[in-house]
């Protein structure tokens, strides 16, 4: 970390919490403990040498609790991202500050007792977090939606079935 930023190749495993997620499924509100984590690899960010590319090359969280085995709410990352649009920038120098904006698609399972079979959708765009942080790779810093996650059916992707609405996720050192 010679210039501040994580050595170019690295893989960086976080883990990851978001107590108290609102979200609305068919127009219900709920609240959801999700738990998991994700995978970083690190790749050159060409043209700008104050950032670098943060490669997603594992996103799984899940609804924590009692049933963890069979969690109501679900989440795993759509595909290995090949061409990262996840940016990690050192913005000062000392004391050392990044931003960090982290894109992903996913997909969500829901199965809940209510509903008669699996829910699954998928993300109409891109979920995008931003962390202000004070190192890398963060421990326990709070990200924020940039806007809330709209998730829908593949077979109609003109209706939103649900939204995550904020996803206040403390990702590392957990």
């Amino acid at each position: 970390m010679s210039n501040g930023l994580p050595p170019i190749g690295a893989e960086i495993p976080c883990s990851a919490i978001a107590i108290n997620t609102p979200m609305k499924v068919n127009g219900v509100p709920v609240s959801v403990d999700f738990s998991g984590g994700r995978k970083y690899r690190v790749d050159v960010n060409p043209g700008d040498e104050s950032s670098v590319r943060m490669r997603i090359v594992g996103h799984k969280m899940h609804e924590g609790g009692p049933r963890e085995q069979n969690p109501d709410f679900a989440f795993e990352q759509n595909d290995v991202d090949v061409d990262s649009p996840s940016i990690l920038r050192l913005t000062q120098k000392f004391p050392p500050r990044y931003e960090f904006r982290e894109v992903t698609s996913f997909t969500m399972t829901i199965d809940r007792p209510e509903d008669d079979e699996p829910i699954v959708l998928v993300t109409k765009e891109p979920m995008v977090l931003i962390g202000q942080l004070t190192q890398f790779p963060p421990r326990g810093d709070l990200f924020q939606l940039e806007k809330p996650v709209e998730l829908i059916n593949e077979d109609d992707p003109t209706k939103v079935v649900a939204v995550i609405e904020k996803f206040p996720v403390k990702i590392g050192g957990l």
